[in-house]
């Protein structure tokens, strides 16, 4: 079998692999939903507190019309988390999605630069608070001493090892990335509600 053969072979087993490519956004929204259901259901759950944290200036975010954007925050995640699940309105709904996780990243995270855990080894070169990394292993490294001092360090740690939370923009960050490509692909071919009713859509017209 010769070269072109072999890449016609390869191009006829993408074209039948094509027929799943519903997969990858039904599993990416799989991922997302419950995130978003969950963190807008907590929002709106203590919406006082939200608006509170959203709109105090020493303590919190400093946002204007705290109690407006706590409401439309998580309305947003939790409906919103809700049509990820089920793919229906999937272009649409990732536009607020998009917008509340920007508008987290710059307000919540950004000053905490991108990783939201110390790593000590960067798993990307873009991080712009190396301070922070620093300081939060230094301070890591004297509370695991303070634990093991005159604690069960070994009861403390069976489920998992103590850290401290950085906090910076790298889960927002890629849950947008996330969002980016479902507004682009939509749904999914076969696995969302949006392609049903689009072929709905089609035959009846």
């Amino acid at each position: 079998m010769g070269l072109l053969d072999k890449f016609k072979t390869s191009q006829d087993l993408m074209a039948r692999i094509q027929i799943m490519d519903g997969l990858a956004p039904l599993l990416i929204r799989i991922y997302l939903a419950p995130i978003f259901i969950q963190a807008g259901w907590g929002k709106l759950a203590s919406v006082e507190d939200t608006a509170a944290y959203f709109g105090n200036a020493n303590w919190g975010l400093g946002l204007p019309f705290p109690d407006i954007l706590a409401v439309l925050a998580g309305g947003a995640e939790f409906i919103g988390g809700w049509f990820l699940l089920f793919g229906f309105l999937t272009r649409l709904i990732a536009i607020p999605l998009m917008v509340t996780m920007l508008v987290a990243a710059l307000t919540a995270h950004w000053q905490y630069g991108w990783h939201a855990l110390p790593e000590t080894t960067l798993t990307v070169p873009w991080e712009w608070r190396m301070d922070l990394i620093e300081g939060a292993v230094e301070r890591k490294e004297a509370a695991k001493n303070v634990l093991q001092q005159y604690g069960d360090y070994a009861w403390l740690t069976e489920h998992g090892n103590i850290t401290i939370l950085k906090n910076g923009v790298e889960f927002t960050a890629t849950y947008f990335i996330m969002l980016l490509v479902l507004f682009f692909s939509g749904g999914g071919r076969f696995t969302s509600l949006d392609y049903f009713v689009q072929k709905f859509v089609r035959q009846s017209s």
